[in-house]
């Protein structure tokens, strides 16, 4: 059994190095706060964020909040990545259209997003809607531009060998530009699925009755930096388990880029 894990060890040593980075940078914080004599309220030391942690994991309001966090976020993905794909679908296909409307969403796409929150605040109100909105607008444009690009990245020779022998354009996009912009898609996602959860705490941040955002705030008001630490924590956990999730369903449909990569490399 030593020889495998030495072996993995050694092909993969951020299996090793990950942990141990984390494990010395919780050390180090902890024994530095105290011998710098920096003060909780300013900067808690990580066994204080783990006690806070745990006592909101204990509370059933927190994972009220959680869930609502996550829905947002789930909800305005979902959303940007359809808006995206179909969208980023007819702007690769027909230059017409993307030199018609491609110039307006730049123009938008340079607007701060936070700067938009309170305008959905009042056009959507303090529910959930507007927390959607906010992730979905966020989340919208990296899933764009990995589609515009993936759709234009398709092998010109392999579109005129299928022409040639006859395929229509719908033939031509499944068997080589979708395949194609899979990996530059999955890459949109990757990053939208992020964003999105961004969106959903810069709308809570606005205005909101609950979600992690809000609960931020509160203990912000209440000048509980170690529960602030702990929420930040939690949203940080949420952000890496979306990461992960779209890399294993990217490994899952899109295997043969992960193939030509080991190949390449090799």
């Amino acid at each position: 059994m030593r020889l495998p894990r030495a072996r993995t060890v050694r092909e993969r040593p951020e299996l090793l190095l990950v942990p141990a980075v984390f494990a010395l940078v919780v050390l180090v914080w902890e024994f530095a706060v105290p011998a710098f004599g920096v003060d909780d309220y300013l900067l808690p030391r990580p066994s204080r964020i783990a006690d806070a942690l745990w006592t909101q994991l204990l509370d059933p309001l927190f994972w009220r909040h959680l869930r609502v966090t996550l829905l947002e976020s789930l909800y305005g993905f979902l959303l940007a990545a359809m808006a995206a794909l179909v969208l980023g679908t007819v702007i690769a296909q027909v230059r017409l259209i993307e030199r018609t409307f491609m110039p307006y969403i730049v123009a938008f796409q340079t607007v701060p997003k936070v700067a938009l929150a309170p305008l959905f605040v009042v056009w959507f109100g303090f529910g959930m809607t507007s927390k959607v909105v906010m992730a979905a607008v966020i989340a919208f444009f990296p899933i764009l531009v990995n589609v515009i690009e993936g759709l234009r990245s398709a092998d010109a020779d392999r579109i005129q060998m299928l022409t040639v022998f006859g395929a229509g354009r719908f033939e031509v996009f499944r068997m080589v530009r979708l395949p194609s912009a899979l990996p530059f898609i999955f890459v949109g996602l990757d990053i939208g699925i992020v964003f999105s959860i961004l969106g959903a705490v810069v709308g809570e941040f606005i205005g909101a009755k609950e979600g992690l955002g809000y609960l931020l705030l509160q203990t912000n008001y209440n000048f509980d930096i170690a529960g602030m630490f702990a929420v930040l924590v939690v949203l940080s956990v949420v952000g890496l388990v979306a990461h992960f999730t779209v890399r294993l369903a990217q490994k899952r449909f899109v295997f043969w880029a992960e193939d030509s990569r080991v190949t390449g490399s090799a």
